[in-house]
């Protein structure tokens, strides 16, 4: 049996470089408040802080020069080190343990070129997918016409669908006869850039499935389905095959409109700001990822978020973006409350407020029209509750048994001459 280590010896790079980043970082965050407190602000918008003199101003300067000077020697002692150095494989813990850190600093990583950032794939059983045709041909056990592709959520791995000894995925494909196939992504980019990346990765996807597809269904967790929700807005966009193919699609807590924790963080961080001598403080704020700032109302599109800032309190600016129409849509909401009630929907799962999972909205633009039949709320469950609650389970297996009402192979023979209305 192959070994599996928590650490590989190319990750001692990137921790390596976080370490003095994050050194450097925090020096910058102290010395910034050592000169608000001596009566010498930086200027408002100044990233740096204001230069000290004397030896206040040498002992900072010092501690980033020797940090620096650290810092090189081991990059290129480890640099040469790994080269000589075979790799593992991955274990359960380094998993999760590089998903929680590119969800929450996963835009930093891909912009500094850490080799901890996470590329997208797609992935069975904790190993990437060839997705050349002859290769998916020749994978064990064989693909199935049922293609499932499940998408993951902040700060997660595809191998945490797995929960309490439960998989969404593999229990579809035992009771349904699907193929799983699971998303492992970088969390902590745009959603937006993450939908863009699926959208041409399901096109490859698709048009190298060895078997007749029937059926393409997506599942998106939390997160994982707002980048569901954008793919499809630029497959769409990129007249993409698969998005014709595309039957089922599935939210599980999807917060559709934001996460009331997110704009808690970007008011604690204006506060911070509106003092001198906690200015700085709320820099330490601004280190979370483009992907989380996403959350706050549930960004979709670049045009959500280009050209803005991003920790700026702005306000809901997103351009509406509907359900697909010819798909049928669900929406599974959580509250922690085992009996339903107005408090119990504020507070949802403890993450994602039942109104944003079920897509509801004060403004009728930006309300998700999902039929009452294709809503349900389960209650007495936390948001990763929904990976392996057995009452979900089967909501979404009695949701996915149902047939379409359109057979894909008839809608595909009548795709040149006339196709039917699409389906809510």
């Amino acid at each position: 049996m192959a070994k599996r280590d928590l650490i590989h010896a190319s990750d001692l790079i990137g921790y390596s470089r976080l370490a003095i980043a994050a050194t450097l970082g925090i020096t910058s965050v102290v010395e910034k408040m050592h000169a608000n407190i001596l009566g010498s602000p930086s200027p408002d918008d100044a990233e740096a802080p204001a230069p000290l003199r004397g030896i206040p101003g040498t002992v900072y300067r010092s501690v980033r020069g020797v940090t620096t000077l650290v810092g090189g020697g081991l990059d290129l002692m480890l640099s040469s080190a790994v080269s000589e150095i075979g790799q593992s494989h991955s274990s359960r813990q380094r998993e999760a343990l590089l998903a929680t850190l590119n969800g929450v600093i996963g835009d930093y990583l891909v912009a500094t070129n850490n080799p901890l950032s996470i590329s997208m794939c797609m992935r069975r059983n904790g190993a990437s997918l060839d997705l050349r045709k002859q290769a998916l041909a020749a994978a064990r056990p064989k693909m199935s016409s049922k293609l499932l592709v499940l998408i993951h959520g902040l700060a997660m791995s595809d191998l945490q669908w797995e929960r309490k000894g439960h998989d969404h995925g593999k229990a579809l494909a035992r009771d349904l006869g699907y193929t799983a196939v699971y998303l492992r992504y970088n969390s902590g980019l745009h959603v937006s850039s993450n939908g863009r990346a699926l959208a041409d990765l399901l096109e490859v996807l698709v048009e190298s499935w060895p078997a007749a597809l029937e059926e393409l269904v997506m599942l998106g967790h939390s997160m994982g389905g707002l980048v569901a929700r954008s793919a499809y807005h630029y497959g769409k966009l990129a007249r993409h095959q698969w998005t014709r193919e595309l039957r089922k699609l599935i939210f599980l807590g999807t917060p559709h409109h934001g996460s009331p924790l997110e704009r808690g963080g970007n008011l604690l961080e204006g506060a911070l700001e509106l003092s001198s001598y906690s200015t700085a403080l709320a820099r330490l704020g601004k280190i979370r990822s483009a992907g989380i700032t996403d959350l706050r109302h549930g960004n979709v599109l670049d045009e959500d978020w280009r050209s803005l800032d991003r920790f700026a309190q702005l306000g809901d600016r997103r351009t509406p973006v509907p359900l697909p129409k010819q798909a049928q849509c669900y929406a599974i909401a959580a509250c922690t409350s085992a009996r339903p009630g107005t408090l119990s929907a504020v507070v949802g799962d403890g993450l994602v407020p039942v109104s944003s999972a079920l897509g509801r909205h004060s403004d009728p633009r930006l309300t998700l029209n999902f039929a009452k039949s294709r809503q349900f709320v389960g209650h007495g469950l936390r948001h990763f509750d929904l990976l392996s609650d057995p009452v979900v389970y089967e909501q979404i297996r009695k949701w996915l048994a149902s047939p379409l009402r359109t057979p894909l192979r008839k809608e595909r023979s009548n795709a040149s001459t006339h196709r039917k209305p699409g389906i809510q």
